[in-house]
């Protein structure tokens, strides 16, 4: 669909790509825009681009920098989250690390506090969270109607000599758009 040339089909593509996530625990130092979070931990679920920011600090491409593990409490750095819009999506290229530091000037009541406050990241991959291979074939078959294909052109085939099988067909077709967006709600 991406290479097609058509821009309605290019769209399609780039909602139907794999979404590659990230998650981490994050401490708000400043939010000028909500206020209320600063001093707090949130679980930040982010994309590509800012993983390959971490993965830059953590593995240098050059050999005169210095590795740095920018979530050490004493010796990481800040992130400065930098959000612009470019072609209507949100853009990251900004967003820099800050010189490493100790957090809270190395203030151990504080950095409990906030480590106290972390999210387990261990809960994102427990296996109630994945659906089953069964459960995702069975799920993809049923939108594909795979395996139906020639029973469904059957009977489209024996609908169309048939008033009553057009009827029949009309409502099934109604009970497909249906089921399609109870799908789309999920």
């Amino acid at each position: 669909m991406w290479n097609s040339g058509i821009e309605s089909d290019k769209n399609i593509a780039r909602d139907r790509k794999r979404k590659l996530s990230y998650y981490s625990n994050i401490l708000i130092l400043e939010d000028s825009t909500n206020a209320q979070n600063e001093g707090k931990v949130f679980l930040f679920r982010y994309g590509k681009k800012i993983f390959e920011k971490i993965e830059s600090v953590m593995n240098p491409e050059f050999k005169d920098e210095e590795p740095m593990n920018p979530f050490d409490f004493w010796s990481g750095a800040n992130f400065k989250l930098k959000i612009r819009q470019v072609e209507g999506y949100a853009n990251y290229d900004k967003s820099e690390f800050a010189s490493p530091s100790p957090l809270f000037d190395g203030d151990d009541a504080k950095l409990e506090d906030v480590w106290k406050q972390q999210h387990s990241l261990q809960g994102l991959l427990a296996p109630e969270n994945f659906k089953s291979y069964q459960e995702l074939e069975a799920r993809f078959n049923t939108v594909t109607a795979s395996g139906t294909g020639s029973d469904y052109n059957e009977t489209i085939e024996e609908s169309s000599a048939d008033p009553v099988a057009n009827d029949a067909a009309e409502s099934t077709s109604e009970d497909t758009l249906e089921y399609f967006k109870k799908l789309a709600e999920q």
